[in-house]
C-alpha cells in the first residue's frame, strides 16, 4: 500500500516549493459502530463502504479517494477492531493491525452520543505504538446537545495524546471539510497515488457483493449478521443491461429460511433494494439473480474462509 507511484505531480501547479502537494493513506479506527463507513462515504461524496445498525459490518479493506488540487487523501476502510469469536473475526483483526501500520493518518473515531469505554482505551493503546499521526474524531455529533458534546470531548482528549481532537457530523456533514484539512495537513509530500477519475480501487464485483450484503442486513434477527457473506459469481454486460448473478451464504438451513422469507418475501425484498444500490454504483440498469446457500460454520472453516474470499 505505501509504494508511491511516480507522477509529474510532485507540486501544485503554479505553487511555491515551500506548499508541496500531499497524498498519502489514512484510515479510520474505533469501535464496531463508531461510524466509520458513514464517515468515509461522507467525505468522498459517494458510497463507496456499506453501512449497517449492526456492528461489525464491513470486512473488506476498501481504498476511498478523495481528490484536492492540493492533495490526495486516500481512506481505507476497515473492520472495526473487537475481541473475536471465530477465525473470521481473528483474520479481520489482523487485517485492521496490518493496514494500521502502513498508514499515514489515523482518525480514532468516538461517538458523541456514547460513554468513552475500555474498547476506546485499548485501541487508543494500541495506536500509540505505531508511527502514524493519530486525530481523535469524535462522530455522530448530531445525535448530541452542546453540553453533552463538550463533555464528550473533554473525555476523549483525556484518552490519550492527539494531533488534533476533532468533532463530525457524517449525515449532517458538519466539520467533514475542516476534518478532512486536518488530516491532509499530516500527510507526506508526494507525487498523486492514483487518477483524478478513481474513486476506488476496489474490484467492481466485490463492491457489488456487499451492496447485497448490506441489503440482507437489513431486518434480520441479532444473530445472523456475522453468518452472511455474498459470493458475486457473474457480472455478464449486455445491451444497456448487466446479468449479476451472486450467491448469499448462511451457516446453517435455519439461516437459510430467514434469509428467504416466507414465500420468498425477505429474498426478493433484498433484491430489490440491492438492485436499487448496483443500478446507482454501476450506472446502468441491472438484472439480479440470488440463491441463499449453506456454508456449514463458514467463519470456523479455514477452507470455506478461503473460497468465500477471507
Amino acid at each position: 500500500m505505501s509504494n508511491r507511484t511516480s507522477s509529474p505531480r510532485g507540486l501544485r501547479a503554479g505553487a511555491p516549493e515551500t506548499d508541496p502537494y500531499r497524498a498519502g493513506f489514512a484510515c479510520f479506527v474505533g469501535r464496531p459502530n463508531a461510524g466509520k463507513s458513514t464517515l468515509t462515504n461522507a467525505i468522498v461524496g459517494q458510497k463507496i463502504a456499506i453501512t449497517s445498525s449492526k456492528p461489525q459490518t464491513t470486512r473488506h479493506v476498501i481504498r476511498a479517494v478523495l481528490h484536492r488540487p492540493e492533495a490526495q487523501l486516500v481512506l481505507v476502510d476497515t473492520p472495526g477492531l473487537h475481541r473475536p469469536r471465530t477465525l473470521l473475526g481473528e483474520r479481520l483483526n489482523d487485517l485492521v493491525r496490518s493496514t494500521w501500520s502502513e498508514v499515514d493518518v489515523i482518525g480514532l473515531c468516538v461517538p458523541a452520543n456514547e460513554p468513552v469505554g475500555r474498547g476506546d482505551r485499548f485501541i487508543t493503546g494500541e495506536l500509540a505504538e505505531l508511527k502514524a499521526k493519530v486525530v481523535a474524531v469524535v462522530t455522530k455529533t448530531d445525535l448530541v446537545d452542546k453540553k453533552r458534546l463538550a463533555e464528550q470531548l473533554l473525555a476523549v482528549n483525556e484518552l490519550g495524546e492527539f494531533a488534533a481532537v476533532v468533532p463530525v457530523s457524517a449525515v449532517s456533514g458538519h466539520q467533514v471539510d475542516t476534518l478532512v484539512d486536518v488530516m491532509t495537513g499530516y500527510l507526506p509530500p508526494s507525487p498523486q497515488l492514483y487518477p483524478d477519475d478513481m474513486l476506488t480501487d476496489e474490484p467492481e464485483q466485490v463492491l457489488v457483493a456487499e451492496l447485497i450484503r448490506e441489503a440482507a442486513l437489513e431486518g434480520v434477527r441479532d444473530e445472523l449478521p456475522h453468518s452472511i457473506a455474498v459470493v458475486v459469481e457473474e457480472m455478464i454486460p449486455e445491451d444497456q443491461l448487466i446479468r449479476i448473478y451472486a450467491d448469499v451464504y448462511v451457516e446453517r438451513p435455519s439461516q437459510k429460511a430467514i434469509v428467504i422469507g416466507h414465500q420468498a418475501s425477505r429474498l426478493k425484498d433484498v433484491g430489490t433494494r440491492a438492485r436499487q444500490q448496483i443500478e446507482e454504483l454501476l450506472g446502468s440498469r441491472v438484472y439480479l439473480d440470488l440463491h441463499v446457500r449453506v456454508a456449514k460454520d463458514w467463519q470456523r472453516d479455514p477452507r470455506q474462509l478461503r473460497k468465500l474470499g477471507f
